[in-house]
């Protein structure tokens, strides 16, 4: 059942909340005390008046001394909402009749509720007097069944118990965990909370002595249970028709449930005032308008932007649209349509200017507020500052994109151009040309570290001063520079802009012989290579460039070049096949007899591999081998060469050959590997043949480095009772002053030595004196290439062990190797 309540209030926001939280019953609206003295000159059937006291024209003071005169005042409940500086006094002493105060600002939850319970007491009221007027029901019926609490009786002091009849209702029973008799027995002030005790009592001695025509308030009950219980007592006089004459009526309602709601929220905002005093930003409430025309501002507010909360509220000083950086605000705009129109919270980051007219990076978090038809009431939300965080980020980003040393964009921010500029194409000729300073790396041994990385720096900033609108410059790598033209002519426009660099740079560098090759890459709609391949190209380009013996060492990436590149990467593909055993027949191995000189007999063989790929053919060991090597397939793929192998010793010796032995080439990546003992035994062991028929061969080069570390290793396999060759021996590192230290076994004179024997006079070669050396350090020797019947000669002479090469045969399939035994084997 509704009742009519008069909402009065000289706020519009104020009187639309109100109205709708009290949308269950029939609300009427005032706007300031004259119109509300019009209101209730209108409608004469109002029950509850909801007034503030501070409005213009008339207020509420005003409006309550006019109504008190009223003798229809009598049955109307008045609701005040005061400040908090209202003394209440002022209003009690205007001896009103059932007058609640509500303290603002309104907390919506408190309101509705006391409202409630005031549309309650106005229906039992109400149903009181038309249930006693149409005698339909006894006063004893409403009196038992009515929800709330009440108590008749004459007026009295509350410590007084006479011989005055009280009657109490059943549910005033519940509420006080008393019965009827206790409650009067103990009186009023046994049962009521200490502390609520005086003002209670202050409150119904004014009752009593006529200076107030009732009063409420909310207090608290102990129940017998030793419990409390909240009420919210309405204390008035009842004159009734009937043969007793009531003095008062005391009405009661538990609100303990809504205190504890009340208490929940008051904790609530006391700690949403404490996040937001210490929130990095501010909290808003504004309309959806163009200047984001705030209601609410919290106190951050300050701090973010340097002006009050006051100057932003209603745009008294300023809106906020007037913060936002103009480059911001119409994206702002858009971004709030949409997402208002998908009902979706926002979120985004953007620049305010402050008062002291410094930008700040901040992220807005909101979302609309709409009514109950859809429509955009507000928006609500945060708004912090993260100036910290876009500095950070900022660094991050500087830093990702530059080079530390040179303060130069990298080559990670320029593969980053070159797809954004692939992705959108200009009608605009482009090019690459790449500095490569790689001598450099000499001084470090001779001045070191620092030395070195002034002069990058100093050639850096020479290679800047080239800079301009179509040209940047980017730091590659450790040693090289790359420049990305846009807009040039012609190649002679390349050609001049090069020269022009390497003639800066050789003022420089010339006194510290460093070479300059300068590598140049035009990008074309013909060019169809990834930024990766691309740099790749520039710095083939550039590395060839300094083999040119002029001093304009400027090499164009051509076609072939670019053929060569997609041929590696084609390699790659089949190899990394192979190496997943997806194509595992495409490795195939040559074998090469190797004759031992004083028997004239072959004695062994070299494993070679070979790769037939789909698409080129048989390619050499000397291209795919470092192919393999660079991209670590030479793991996979050597385990593989072993096994076959090994396979093939095997086949030798089940046909009878079981004193060949076999070489096989290991690749010092392979060699290094913490897994690689333990394999090759495995293999061993898997195809059955003898470890002493086996022979590994590793290049003299590798012994450079982690010469240590592949000396024990070889120790370990020598253990094992496999012989240990050094190929190529004389063309890379010189071991032979370290040659007795070495575990090996056997020396194998590279292929030049022996060419040379055919232009020198046998006194002049020097290729019989390592032979001897090598004897002398106990050690085999084979020579490679031999191909003229004098170079045989020569070595026999000079007591060489083993020779191989074409004058005894070329690399063989193992069909013909097998061949090429039988056919010596029936030659006798």
């Amino acid at each position: 059942m509704s009742i009519k309540i008069l909402v009065a209030d000289d706020s519009a926001s104020d009187r639309l909340l109100i109205t709708s939280l009290l949308s269950h019953h029939s609300v009427l609206t005032a706007c300031d005390g004259l119109d509300v003295l019009r209101k209730l000159d209108e409608h004469d059937d109002i029950d509850l008046l909801v007034l503030d006291l501070h409005m213009p024209h008339m207020d509420g003071f005003s409006v309550l001394k006019q109504l008190k005169a009223s003798e229809r005042t009598r049955h109307l409940r008045t609701v005040i909402l005061t400040s908090h500086d209202e003394p209440d006094h002022e209003i009690q002493g205007l001896k009103m009749g059932a007058v609640d105060f509500i303290r603002k600002p309104i907390q919506m939850d408190a309101i509705r509720a006391r409202i409630d319970v005031h549309a309650e007491l106005i229906q039992v009221q109400r149903a009181v007097e038309q249930r006693l007027q149409d005698q339909a029901l006894t006063f004893d019926t409403i009196f038992k069944q009515a929800p709330i609490g009440i108590a008749i009786a004459y007026g009295a002091d509350p410590d007084e118990i006479d011989d005055n009849p009280v009657m109490i209702n059943p549910a005033l029973e519940r509420i006080t965990g008393r019965s009827a008799y206790e409650l009067v027995r103990k009186g009023w002030a046994a049962i009521t909370y200490p502390d609520d005790l005086d003002s209670d009592l202050s409150l119904y001695n004014k009752l009593l002595s006529g200076e107030i025509e009732g009063y409420s308030l909310d207090k608290r009950l102990s129940r017998p249970d030793g419990s409390i219980v909240w009420v919210y007592l309405v204390v008035a006089p009842l004159t009734l028709s009937h043969r007793q004459r009531f003095n008062h009526i005391c009405l009661i309602q538990d609100i303990t449930r809504r205190k504890a709601v009340e208490q929940a929220l008051s904790e609530s905002v006391r700690s949403k005032s404490v996040l937001l005093s210490h929130l990095p930003g501010m909290a808003y409430r504004c309309q959806y308008d163009r200047d984001w025309t705030m209601e609410y501002v919290s106190e951050g507010c300050l701090e973010l932007t340097g002006y009050p909360t006051s100057s932003l509220i209603g745009n008294r000083d300023l809106s906020f649209n007037d913060l936002i950086a103009p480059e911001y605000r119409e994206i702002l705009w858009e971004k709030w349509k949409q997402v208002l129109a998908e009902r979706k919270p926002f979120k985004d980051e953007y620049e305010i200017v402050t008062r002291a007219g410094v930008r700040k990076w901040v992220i807005e978090m909101g979302q609309g507020l709409f009514d109950s038809r859809g429509r955009i009431e507000a928006l609500e939300g945060i708004i912090l500052d993260i100036s910290d965080r876009k500095e950070m980020e900022h660094a991050l980003k500087y830093s990702n994109e530059h080079d530390a040393w040179t303060g130069l964009y990298n080559r990670r921010y320029l593969e980053m151009l070159l797809g954004r500029d692939e992705r959108n194409p200009e009608p605009l000729k482009r090019a690459l040309v790449g500095i490569n300073l790689g001598s450099l790396q000499a001084l470090n041994r001779v001045y070191g570290f620092h030395y070195t990385w002034d002069l990058i720096k100093r050639a850096s900033d020479t290679l800047a001063g080239f800079c301009s609108e179509g040209r940047q410059l980017f730091s590659m790598y450790e040693h090289h520079f790359a420049f990305y033209l846009k807009g040039y002519g012609d190649r002679k426009d390349l050609n001049g802009f090069c020269f022009a660099v390497a003639t800066a740079l050789r003022q420089l560098l010339t006194v510290e012989r460093i070479d300059i090759g300068i590598g140049v890459i035009e990008i074309d709609e013909q060019n169809s290579l990834s930024a990766e391949q691309f740099f790749k190209s520039l710095l083939i380009a550039s590395e060839k460039a300094l083999e040119f013996y002029d001093d304009d060492k400027v090499c164009f990436f051509d076609r072939d070049m670019e053929k060569g590149i997609l041929r590696e990467e084609e390699i790659k593909r089949e190899l990394a096949l192979a190496a997943d055993g997806k194509a595992d027949e495409r490795l195939v191995l040559q074998y090469q007899p190797i004759l031992d000189l004083s028997t004239d007999r072959v004695c062994g063989f070299e494993a070679l591999a070979r790769f037939d790929s789909r698409g080129f053919g048989r390619i050499s060991p000397l291209e795919f081998i470092p192919i393999a090597e660079e991209t670590k397939l030479i793991v996979p793929l050597g385990y593989q060469i072993i096994r076959k192998a090994l396979q093939f010793l095997q086949t030798l010796q089940s046909n009878g050959y079981s004193n060949l032995h076999i070489s096989i080439n290991i690749s010092a990546i392979q060699l290094l590997r913490g897994d690689f003992l333990p394999a090759l035994e495995r293999i061993v062991r898997d195809t059955g043949v003898s470890p002493e028929c086996i022979n590994l061969e590793i290049t003299e080069s590798i012994l450079a480095v982690n010469y240590q570390e592949i000396n024990t290793i070889l120790g370990d396999l020598q253990a094992l009772g496999m012989q240990i060759a050094i190929d190529d021996f004389g063309t890379g590192y010189s071991s032979l002053a370290r040659e007795r230290e070495l575990n090996v076994t056997c020396l194998k004179i590279d292929k030049s030595f022996i060419d040379k024997l055919m232009h020198l006079d046998p006194e002049q070669a020097i290729t019989g004196d390592i032979i001897s050396m090598a004897h002398k350090l106990g050690h085999c020797v084979v020579a490679e290439g031999v191909e003229h019947e004098s170079q045989r000669q020569y070595l026999k002479a000079h007591g060489c062990d083993k020779i191989q090469g074409y004058l005894v045969s070329r690399p063989l399939d193992p069909d013909a190797a097998l061949e090429l035994l039988s056919a010596k084997a029936r030659m006798g």
